[in-house]
Order: structure tokens, then sequence, then C-alpha cells
């Protein structure tokens, strides 16, 4: 890697930090139940609802596999099967209070690992890295 190329260095740090989500470290140092955090994640950022199916798909698993996820969190307490009122065919998954709660416990510990990480930035510094971050994950998307 050429340590000239700014693209090459945003390369390699977007590696390092799929290498960081593939393991899941934040959760798993947060105590959360790895991998069952990973539906606490995808319930959480979903725009509506999501059954079994839509959790695959977020996920990027098998219906099978999603399956014995949501089964992990339904019998951790962190989740619940809830019928769907618009259509009784199907059924939600929702997040109890319980679920809730460990998703703030790794909200907090993964805020308080990015502050450390950027403990003696300037204020100034943390809003441009945020701004910027923001505009290109924004533009990955596109």
């Amino acid at each position: 890697m050429d340590k000239g190329d700014p693209v090459a260095a945003v390369e390699a740090a977007m590696v390092a930090i799929r290498r960081r989500q593939t393991r899941r470290t934040f959760a798993v140092e947060a105590g959360g139940p790895d991998p069952v955090q990973e539906v606490l994640d995808a319930l959480e950022a979903a725009p509506e609802p999501l059954g079994v199916s839509g959790v695959a798909t977020a996920l990027g698993v098998d219906q099978p596999r999603a399956s014995k996820l949501v089964a992990a969190a339904v019998s951790a307490g962190l989740v619940r099967r809830e019928a769907d009122q618009a259509d009784g065919r199907r059924t939600n998954l929702v997040l109890t209070a319980a679920g809730r709660a460990q998703l703030e416990v790794v909200h907090n510990y993964r805020r308080e690992r990015f502050a450390a990480a950027m403990d003696g930035w300037t204020p100034a510094e943390r809003r441009a890295f945020a701004d910027l971050l923001t505009r290109f994950l924004t533009a990955l998307d596109r």
C-alpha cells in the first residue's frame, strides 16, 4: 500500500473496521450475547417491523440461520414474537425491555470507546470527522 495515497489509506482503515465488525468486538467486550446482538442491531435499525425473513435479509444470512439467531434472542428474553396486526399470517419481532437495555449497554460502550479513541481531538476535529465519515458512508450507498 502506498501510504501517501489517501484512498488506499481509507481502504485499509475500512478493512480494519470490517474485521472488527465481523468479530463483533464491541458487542462482545460490552458483554452482549454475540451473535444475538446482530439480531438486536437489525431490529433497531429497521424502518419497519421485521420477521425472521427480514432479519435474514438484514444480516445477509439464510433463513434457517436467521431463525436460529432469532430463537436465541427470544430465549434470552431480548426479543418477542408478535402477531402483525395488518397481516395475521405474519409474525413481527419486537425488542423487549431487556433487548432495549442490552442495546443501550452496547451503544454506551461503543460511544465510550469512540470517545477514548478521539481523546485529545479538539471539538472541531471530532465534528469534522463525524461530518466527513457520515458524508463518506452516504456516498457509498448511492
